[in-house]
Parts: C-alpha cells; sequence; structure tokens
C-alpha cells in the first residue's frame, strides 16, 4: 500500500478531497470610489421614489380617510359633497393603455426585428437614430397631431368598426346609426380609439429600443445552426429569435404600458372628459387619472387637492406595478445567455 501511494500520479483513496482556492481581489482607489458611487446612485433612485410615495401618501390621507375603499369604485367627482373616486377616470386610463398597447405592439416589434434581422448594416444606424428620435419627440406635438391631422382619418375607421363589429359592446356606439351614411361623425371624435392610437406613436419607440436590444443578443451560433439546417429568415426568427427574446418582448411591452398609464398632455388635448363609466373605445368620451389632475388642479381646494394627490397616489401605485413586473420579465429572459448551439 505504501508502495502505491509513492508512485506518482496514483491519489490515496483516503487522502481529504482538494478545496477550491479563495481568491481575493484587491480592488484600486478607483474601483472602491466607483463602487461607492454606483451604490449612492442606486440608493438615491430608491430614496427619491420613497418619498415620492411618502409625499403622495401624506398628501391624500385627509381624502383617503374621508371615503375609504369606496374612493376605488365611486364614478363621481365632487370632493366639495364628499362624493369622489377614480372608478371612472382608472377605467378610461386603462383602456386608453390597453388600446395603446395593442396598437403599438406589432409595430414596435416589427421594427425591432426588420432593425436587427432584415435592414443591412448601412441602414441600421439611421433607422435607429429614428426610432429615438421619436421617442424625444414632445407630447404636445403628438397632441397637436392626432388632434389635427389623425382624428379626422380615424373616424372612418371608427365608423367601419361600428358598423360591422358594433354587436361587441366595446365597439358599439350610443346615438350612432351604421346603415346611414349621413349620421354625424361627432360621436366617433374625442375618443378613446383616437387617444390610444396617439399615445400608442408615443410609448411605440419604448417598446421597440427594449425589443431592439434582445434580439441584438441572440447567439450567433443559434442562428446560424438554424440556417445550417435550411431554415429560411423567417424560420430563423420564428424559431430562434422570437424565442430567445420573449421575456424581453413582454417586458418592453409592459415598460410601454407603463408609460402610457400617465401620459398627459395628449391625451388632454384629445379627449372630451366625462365622468361616467364607458366601456366604448369609439364612443366620445373618456378621461384619464393624469388628464384629471391637470384639468382640477389650478382650481383645487385644499379637500379637492388631497383628492387629486389620492388619484395620483394610484395612479403611481399602478404604474410601479407595471415597471417592476416589466422588468421582472426582462430580467428572466434568456438575453445574454451564451449560445447552445
Amino acid at each position: 500500500m505504501e508502495l502505491m501511494t509513492s508512485i506518482p500520479g496514483v491519489a490515496d483513496a483516503n487522502a481529504p478531497a482538494p478545496q477550491p482556492r479563495e481568491l481575493q481581489a484587491h480592488p484600486g482607489r478607483g474601483d472602491r470610489y466607483f463602487n461607492r458611487g454606483a451604490s449612492l446612485s442606486g440608493l438615491t433612485v430608491l430614496s427619491v421614489m420613497a418619498a415620492v410615495g411618502l409625499f403622495l401618501g401624506i398628501q391624500a390621507w385627509q381624502a383617503l380617510s374621508a371615503t375609504g375603499f369606496s374612493f376605488l369604485t365611486t364614478a363621481e367627482w365632487q370632493p366639495d359633497r364628499n362624493k369622489f373616486g377614480i372608478a371612472e377616470v382608472m377605467l378610461g386610463t386603462v383602456l386608453i393603455a390597453l388600446v395603446a398597447g395593442i396598437v403599438a405592439f406589432p409595430i414596435a416589434m416589427s421594427t425591432a426585428l426588420f432593425i436587427t434581422e432584415v435592414a443591412p448594416k448601412w441602414l441600421r444606424s439611421s433607422l435607429v437614430a429614428l426610432v429615438d428620435l421619436m421617442a424625444a419627440v414632445p407630447s404636445v406635438v403628438y397632441g397637436l397631431w392626432g388632434l389635427f391631422l389623425l382624428q379626422g382619418q380615424v373616424v372612418g375607421v371608427s365608423r367601419w368598426i361600428n358598423t360591422w363589429f358594433g354587436w361587441i359592446p366595446f365597439f358599439a356606439v350610443d346615438g350612432a346609426d351604421p346603415n346611414s351614411p349621413l349620421s354625424a361623425a361627432t360621436v366617433y371624435t374625442a375618443s378613446t380609439l383616437v387617444a390610444g392610437i396617439v399615445v400608442a406613436m408615443m410609448v411605440m419607440p419604448i417598446q421597440c429600443v427594449v425589443m431592439r436590444e434582445v434580439f441584438s443578443q441572440v447567439p450567433v451560433g443559434e442562428r446560424e445552426g438554424a440556417f445550417a439546417l435550411g431554415s429560411t429568415r423567417w424560420g430563423m426568427i420564428r424559431v430562434v429569435s422570437i424565442p430567445f427574446g420573449r421575456g424581453g418582448i413582454i417586458g418592453g411591452t409592459m415598460l410601454g404600458l407603463g408609460r402610457a398609464l400617465g401620459e398627459t398632455i395628449a391625451v388632454l388635448l384629445i379627449i372630451s372628459p366625462v365622468f361616467q363609466i364607458n366601456f366604448h373605445v369609439l364612443q366620445q368620451g373618456s378621461n384619464s387619472v393624469s388628464s384629471l389632475i391637470a384639468l382640477r388642479y389650478s382650481e383645487a381646494s385644499d379637500f379637492s387637492l388631497s383628492a387629486l394627490m389620492a388619484a395620483g397616489l394610484v395612479l403611481f401605485a399602478a404604474t410601479l406595478v407595471v415597471n417592476f413586473t416589466a422588468s421582472w420579465f426582462v430580467a428572466r429572459s434568456r438575453s445574454g445567455a451564451s449560445s447552445e448551439a
């Protein structure tokens, strides 16, 4: 036995298993400063978010203590009579955001796929710059575009949808006669659909940027493997790119949805504010939480201001939930994973 253990290359069965060696890093001064600065920046962002929520909660406490849970179920806005709630405006906010998401999603995804998978290299930088430029356009410009140009074009589309799909409650329009070509077109203006399309053009760049970054990280080995097996370009996109970026697609869509929930000026310029439950996206009249705050802030009393702060608190919480959910999906996607091909 002693002879066996003395032979080089022959391990002793009774010897302890080798342990991994601990590596100790000694960061320099620059690394320490960077780590502290990055940590301070992250804590600052969290502190600002917490401060905003705390401020809204304190300012909204007076109104919330007077109404309680009915604040979420009441469709009136008369704070001076102690009859107010966000049921109607929250519904309008969600409907506008959903319309925006439905319209923006195929445009954003198609644009992202075209830039990363189809467009030649000399054209990609120009397309990326154009999409980024859309995100830099002020919201009031989108609102004016939707009010004076888009709305007149959408009326015909709304009439067509109401004519053929008016039996669906969401597409019904009170006071419209689909069988009469001379019926007034004003019932289709200032609607949730028009506002949703305008907001869609505003959130589309955000969605496109997230999706584009995810698609650009698809492992080259998986793409080449699909082509080597005889796949077409569309087949490669369908089998490799889209499954790889599924988390980013969902996350980008929800990030755009979070932006759409808080849009103010563009929606305020287009919609005709009403305070009644309205599920009809083609019909004139809608409202949103942000538009309500912008309209009533200048003339609000102390209690009315507290009610507006309560509405802002609910919108703030909803936006945080949507954005954190989107971040969770993006973090769990395969973006940045190594190739398995």
